[in-house]
């Protein structure tokens, strides 16, 4: 099966990260979904109009626990990722449908813009999912925030 390579830029998160443990090839690994939005504008004057377009990516892995650590509702980054069919049969009929992996993500807040948007609440409803079965913090308590712009390699799918 090919799979298609998309650029989602300059995009901002719609909601917080939802972070799960699922079961893996060796154990359980952390999934992270997230959608991203790019507004497009096109025409000038009058004729100027803004396109939106809402991705749902999934990541893998440390990038998937990262983006729910560091990542929140409003923050801005870019994703390459790969699209691929995810087409099945439900009574008979074919449902069609399109999977999106994330395989880089690029952090483009600054870490004050970051921080504050953790402070204010924003970001905040993803901390509960940032914890693992055992209640214990999914990312080192020392983790510091990766450098702007930083692209995170994405890990095997499950």
């Amino acid at each position: 099966m090919a799979n298609v390579q998309v650029f989602q830029r300059h995009a901002h998160l719609a909601g917080a990260v939802k972070l799960e443990f699922v079961n893996g090839r060796e154990g359980k690994v952390a999934k992270a979904v997230l959608t991203a939005i790019s507004n497009t504008r096109r025409g000038s004057g009058e004729a100027r109009e803004e396109e939106s377009t809402a991705i749902q990516w999934t990541l893998w892995g440390k990038q998937a626990e990262n983006a729910a650590e560091y990542l929140g509702k409003g923050s801005h980054v870019n994703i390459v990722g790969r699209l691929r069919n995810n087409n099945y049969d439900k009574d008979g009929e074919t449902v069609y449908g399109m999977a999106f992996t994330a395989e880089e993500i690029d952090y483009l807040d600054t870490r004050a813009d970051s921080e504050a948007r953790r402070g204010a609440g924003q970001g905040g409803d993803g901390a509960q999912a940032t914890r693992n079965s055992g209640g214990e913090p999914a990312a080192p308590a020392g983790a510091s925030r990766k450098p702007r712009n930083v692209r995170q390699p994405a890990h095997a799918d499950a």
